[in-house]
């Protein structure tokens, strides 16, 4: 049997970690968008990032324990964790009585555990994630906003009392 000869060894690994970061980022860029068209403190570009990011530690981390190492894989999730919760801390203001951005912190703090679980190979689970953020940041986000102009008696109250 006659073997073609190999000329980047680790090409298919490389190949395969190429396509889990760009997974990552278009997780990231579905919900960042988002995020960026309603002007918040973290849009696109920086979901985006969170998400490879979290993705680039998962890879290290696997190709760590592929080399036959001692690891705890679970120490490398809990570093991306405090990382961005750290980051996400960031994004956090508070106005008189309001408190903003804590969405905007928690969607920070899902992406990377979006782009975690691409990083650990597990593309529909990231998929589905992603797919469930975008409703609650984008479509809840409009029925939030309708029940509290209902509540306050806006304008598409009808019963007036």
């Amino acid at each position: 049997m006659h073997q073609s000869p190999v000329f980047f060894p680790g090409a298919a690994d490389t190949l395969i970690s190429l396509a889990k970061l760009l997974f990552a980022l278009a997780c990231g860029a579905a919900i960042g968008w988002e995020r960026e068209m309603h002007e918040k403190a973290a849009g696109l570009r920086t979901h985006m990032l969170v998400s490879a990011g979290a993705c680039l530690f998962a890879i290290l981390g696997l190709e760590f324990l592929g080399e036959g190492r001692q690891a705890d894989f679970l120490r490398v999730a809990q570093g991306i964790m405090m990382g961005v919760g750290f980051l996400s801390g960031g994004v956090i203001f508070r106005e008189g009585p309001l408190v903003r951005g804590l969405t905007t912190a928690a969607g920070l703090w899902v992406i990377a555990a979006i782009g975690l679980s691409v990083g650990m190979g597990d593309f529909a689970l990231a998929a589905i994630a992603t797919v469930l953020c975008f409703v609650v940041v984008s479509v809840l986000a409009k029925a939030e906003r309708r029940a509290k102009l209902h509540h306050a008696g806006g304008p598409e109250q009808t019963d007036k009392e």
